[in-house]
C-alpha cells in the first residue's frame, strides 16, 4: 500500500471523527468528495485506488478533476467548491504527516474556490403559505400530520434535516410554548411556537402518542420520515397548492423555501436581523442579510423616505432675526 491509503484512512478515523468529532453528515460530505476524486485519479494515472501516492494527486490533476465535476456530472459551483473544501483539509492533514510531499500539497492548497454569482432567495408569501398548508387533506391521518409538519415549517424556520430529527420530548406546549433542536455544527437552541402552531401541534401529539424519545414525524410504518420523503411531500403539496394560487408554479418549492419563508415574514414584521440570525441558527449576522437583499417592500419602503430628485426646491425663508444677529457675530 502506498502512504496515502493509511494517510487517508487516519484523516477519516482519527481527524474527522475523533479530534474534531464532526458530524455524520460532514464525514458523509467528505467520503463521496474522496471517493470522487480517487476514481478519477485511477482513471488518469491507471494505478488502483490502493496503490496512489500523494504524488499523483497534484495540482493539475486536482484543477482536472474540478472541471471534470462541473462539465462531466453538471455540478453547480457551490457543489464544485464544496468538493474541493473536503480536498483541502485532507491536504492540511497530509502536510503534517507528509512534509516530503510539501510542495505537492502546498500546490494544492493554493487552489482557489470558485466564484459564483449570488442569486435572490426564493421565499413564499402570505397568500402561498396559506394555500401549501391548505392542500393536505386533514380527513386523513397523512394530511393531518403533514399539515403540522408544514405548520412546524414554515413558522419555525427549522432546517429539513433538523425537521426529520424531532423527538416527541423536543416539543413543549406548556407555558412558553417551544420546540428544542440541535442544529448545525452542534449549536442546540429553541424556537418560539405561535398560538396557532401549538393548537395543531397539541392535536398531532394527541393523535401521534409515544414516548419522549420517539421521532416527531413518522411515516405509516412507524419509521422516522427522512428528508428525501419530506422533499417529496412539500413538492406534491405545493403542486396541490398551485392549483388555487398560480403564482407557485413559478417557484420550486423545498424545505429551505419554507425557512426562507419563515425569516422574511420575521423581517417583514420588523424583526432585528441580529434576533433573525439567532432564531435561524446562523453562525454569522452577515448570512442573514440575504433575506434584506430580497425583500423588495423593505427597499421600496427606504427610498420612499428619500425626496424625490425632481423636487423643486422649497422658497427661501428669511432666519429670525435673532439668530441672523448671532450668526453675525
Amino acid at each position: 500500500m502506498s502512504i496515502l491509503a493509511p494517510t487517508l484512512q487516519a484523516f477519516f478515523t482519527d481527524r474527522l471523527a475523533r479530534q474534531r468529532q464532526a458530524s455524520g453528515h460532514t464525514i458523509a460530505a467528505y467520503r463521496d468528495a474522496i471517493k470522487l476524486l480517487l476514481a478519477f485519479t485511477a482513471e488518469q494515472t491507471g494505478k488502483p485506488p490502493s496503490r496512489l501516492d500523494i504524488a499523483d494527486l497534484d495540482a493539475p490533476l486536482i484543477g482536472a478533476f474540478l472541471n471534470q465535476l462541473e462539465t462531466g456530472r453538471g455540478n453547480s459551483t457551490r457543489t464544485r467548491n464544496a468538493r474541493l473544501a473536503a480536498i483541502h483539509s485532507l491536504f492540511r492533514y497530509a502536510a503534517l504527516r507528509h512534509p516530503e510531499d510539501a510542495a505537492v500539497i502546498a500546490r494544492v492548497l493554493a487552489i482557489p474556490p470558485k466564484r459564483f454569482d449570488k442569486a435572490l432567495i426564493t421565499y413564499l408569501t402570505e397568500q402561498e403559505i396559506t394555500a401549501l398548508l391548505a392542500a393536505p387533506d386533514q380527513a386523513t391521518w397523512t394530511g393531518r400530520r403533514d399539515h403540522a409538519l408544514l405548520m412546524l415549517a414554515c413558522q419555525t424556520g427549522l432546517r429539513a434535516t433538523e425537521l426529520t430529527g424531532l423527538t416527541i420530548g423536543d416539543v413543549h406546549l406548556g407555558t412558553g410554548a417551544h420546540v428544542s433542536c440541535t442544529g448545525k455544527g452542534r449549536k442546540q437552541r429553541i424556537t418560539p411556537l405561535t398560538a396557532a402552531t401549538t393548537a395543531v401541534l397539541r392535536g398531532w401529539l394527541a393523535e401521534r402518542g409515544g414516548l419522549p424519545a420517539d421521532p416527531l414525524f413518522i411515516t405509516r410504518r412507524g419509521t422516522p420520515l427522512s428528508r428525501d420523503a419530506l422533499e417529496r411531500r412539500i413538492a406534491k403539496y405545493a403542486a396541490t397548492a398551485a392549483l388555487s394560487c398560480p403564482a407557485l408554479h413559478e417557484k420550486k418549492v423545498s424545505p429551505h423555501v419554507l425557512r426562507h419563508s419563515a425569516a422574511m415574514r420575521l423581517l417583514n414584521a420588523g424583526v432585528d436581523t441580529s434576533v433573525i440570525a439567532l432564531w435561524m441558527g446562523h453562525e454569522n449576522v452577515a448570512t442573514t442579510q440575504v433575506y434584506i437583499h430580497a425583500d423588495l417592500a423593505l427597499k421600496e419602503r427606504a427610498i420612499a423616505r428619500t425626496a424625490p430628485q425632481d423636487t423643486p426646491p422649497g422658497r427661501y425663508q428669511p432666519p429670525d432675526t435673532v439668530l441672523a444677529f448671532l450668526d453675525g457675530l
